[in-house]
């Protein structure tokens, strides 16, 4: 009895400290979007895969996306308190920055025309989804408004990179592979739009 202790106590400290820092870094990612967080759920949902364990994977689902959410929701609000503010917020200024003008437009009128089907999809696209989010602060839309496409928006994210890891972890027999495979591919797909937008570019130039 006493010898399966120690085989059962480093998977429970693992998940001890790994959920809950899952969860802070997909939290402090949505306000910050500087914190790489696919590539986070990917990597938790290679290790998930490979204890082979169903409940490990929907937690990692669960921690994922309410973190997402109620990062998003955090920062909404904060933007919110920005545009009402007559001085502006150091919150919202890090949105404007991150939303360039043309990508700005686009969202706008994408969300004048779509409504809140645009908030889900913002978040599957790279950098997709700060500009929506401007977009939905300057068409003034309520927080509840908000929150009824972002949790969608949220639980589809986590769900695609959660596959992410899943089919990276399948490829291989060591969940560090599996973890290198997510990282590289969730990294590709970040940087692939940016990568196409300035070949277009210097095509056109």
């Amino acid at each position: 009895m006493l010898a399966a202790v120690p085989a059962v106590a480093p998977d429970s400290t693992q998940q001890a400290i790994g959920y809950p820092s899952l969860f802070l870094l997909v939290l402090i990612g949505a306000l910050v979007p500087v914190v790489p967080t696919g590539a986070l759920v990917s990597s938790a949902a290679v290790v998930a895969f490979h204890r082979a364990a169903p409940f490990s994977m929907a937690l990692v689902f669960v921690t994922a996306s309410l973190a997402a959410f109620l990062g998003d929701m955090a920062l909404y609000w904060l933007g919110r308190r920005g545009m009402k503010s007559k001085n502006g917020s150091r919150w919202l200024e890090a949105i404007r920055e991150r939303a360039p003008e043309d990508r700005l437009e686009q969202a706008q009128g994408k969300l004048a025309d779509h409504g809140v089907t645009v908030l889900v999809l913002s978040r599957l696209i790279p950098a997709g989804r700060l500009p929506v989010m401007l977009a939905c602060l300057l068409a003034k839309w309520p927080v509840r408004r908000f929150a009824r496409g972002d949790l969608p928006a949220c639980l589809a994210w986590a769900a695609t990179y959660q596959l992410i890891g899943v089919l990276g972890g399948s490829l291989f027999a060591e969940p560090w592979e599996g973890v290198l495979a997510a990282v590289a591919l969730t990294v590709l797909i970040s940087v692939a739009p940016g990568l196409w937008r300035r070949m277009r570019g210097t095509a056109a130039g």
